[in-house]
């Protein structure tokens, strides 16, 4: 049983687009596959369609069910804001202790557990965690999304020292081509290559078929 987190360097930057396709690709492989985002905001139940909830679900040929959905985010939250903010906006919170054993628990059922983070590396998910926490206590490797955006070369190696910093294991980055951008992606990713080496990097346009399984390669079983 192998358990993937993916996480980012800010927000919108391309999470759920990598995990669907990460979820293609490996069941493409043969492998048992799940893809679970525990922390949602942002959610609209009244109309989900195009949530990365819904994508995941879709993902796995999983029916819009309230099962379903609870199977896949157990926290979902309306406000677009950080979690904890969406969270006291609705008088509740998310019991950081419970929401790593629920990871742990799911990720026993299935070959490869694909954990969607929410936002980036640092957003507050109660008074005293961040997503950083999250990872770290779960011990998986993180694969970082980031983007070909202006500044993204400076968020993107905050990242990866806050991840390192911690003991996290990066499996790799994956430069998710922003729809502005003052250079190629390919030129982002070279430049994070010299100060991340020997980190594997894969550059990933939109519309790109470009696989993305080997940059996981070493640490699936």
């Amino acid at each position: 049983m192998t358990t993937i987190f993916v996480t980012s360097s800010g927000t919108d930057i391309g999470k759920t687009f990598v995990t669907v396709k990460l979820v293609a690709e490996l069941n493409a492989a043969g492998y048992r596959v799940q893809a679970l985002k525990p922390v949602a905001s942002g959610f609209d139940g009244s109309s989900s369609d195009g949530s990365d909830t819904v994508s995941l679900l879709h993902a796995q040929g999983l029916d819009v069910t309230t099962a379903n959905l609870d199977a896949v985010s157990p926290w979902r939250f309306t406000a677009a804001l950080s979690p904890d903010m969406a969270a006291a906006r609705e008088k509740r919170g998310i019991p950081f202790d419970a929401l790593v054993a629920w990871c742990r628990t799911m990720s026993e059922r299935t070959d490869v557990t694909l954990i969607e983070g929410i936002g980036g590396v640092m957003v507050p998910l109660d008074e005293g965690h961040t997503v950083l926490d999250w990872i770290a206590a779960l011990g998986a490797p993180a694969l970082l999304v980031v983007g070909s955006y202006l500044g993204t070369l400076s968020h993107s190696l905050t990242a990866v020292a806050a991840l390192r910093q911690r003991g996290v294991t990066v499996a790799g980055i994956v430069v998710s081509e922003s729809t502005q951008q003052p250079v190629a992606a390919a030129e982002t990713a070279a430049t994070l290559a010299r100060f991340v080496a020997p980190l594997p990097i894969q550059v990933l346009a939109r519309a790109s078929s470009t696989p993305l399984l080997p940059i996981l390669a070493h640490h699936l079983r």
